[in-house]
């Protein structure tokens, strides 16, 4: 593979962007592709917007990617999708959970979460609509939604065939593995 490609995933402080993040970097370094990962996570303790960006290929000089450069990005929260929307390149994809996270003005009652947010995507780029939080919540605990996303990640960059059970293993606590596992693939399979 000589060309780099760019996944963006973005979503709020706790939603584990983080993790997902660091699962797939180890999993394509594994793999023996050139990997570089860059987290943002601000203001992430207090609920604030968090983005990780991989970028992997036979050489990868610079592990930022730039507004248009994204081949997907991965929403772990809805408005965080349409806020990051411009690092989509043209023709990439988007994967969005359906799940919502009141900002601290909306909890305050200063403003209202926005309606529409998914069509507008949805007219922007191809986009896959999946509610994570409910098939997380199904398996037992909603924290697996970065799980669940994960899954359907990989499935959309046609990643399959690596040790993804391996590093979900390697990357999470004894007691929570089998849900992560079971959250992958309803991810994968979704």
């Amino acid at each position: 593979m000589s060309e780099v490609k760019n996944i963006l995933l973005v979503g709020v402080g706790g939603q584990g962007t983080i993790l997902v993040g660091k699962i797939l970097s180890g999993g394509l370094l594994d793999a023996g592709y050139d990997v570089k990962m860059s987290e943002v996570h601000g203001m992430a303790q207090r609920g604030g917007s968090v983005s990780t960006q991989v970028r992997y290929g036979r050489k990868v000089y610079a592990p930022v990617i730039d507004q248009g450069q994204a081949d997907i990005l991965v929403a772990f929260e809805t408005m965080e999708a349409v806020r990051w929307a411009s690092y989509l390149k043209k023709g990439g994809q988007a994967v969005v959970n359906d799940y919502r996270i009141p900002s601290a003005p909306i909890l305050a009652g200063q403003a209202q979460y926005p309606e529409g947010l998914l069509e507008a995507l949805q007219a922007q780029a191809r986009t896959t609509v999946i509610k994570a939080g409910e098939m997380a919540a199904a398996l037992g605990n909603v924290k697996a939604m970065n799980l669940v996303l994960f899954g359907a990640l990989v499935r959309k960059m046609n990643l399959d065939g690596l040790d993804w059970a391996g590093r979900i293993k390697a990357g999470v606590k004894p007691e929570f593995v089998e849900l992560n596992l079971k959250a992958f693939q309803a991810g994968y399979e979704a």
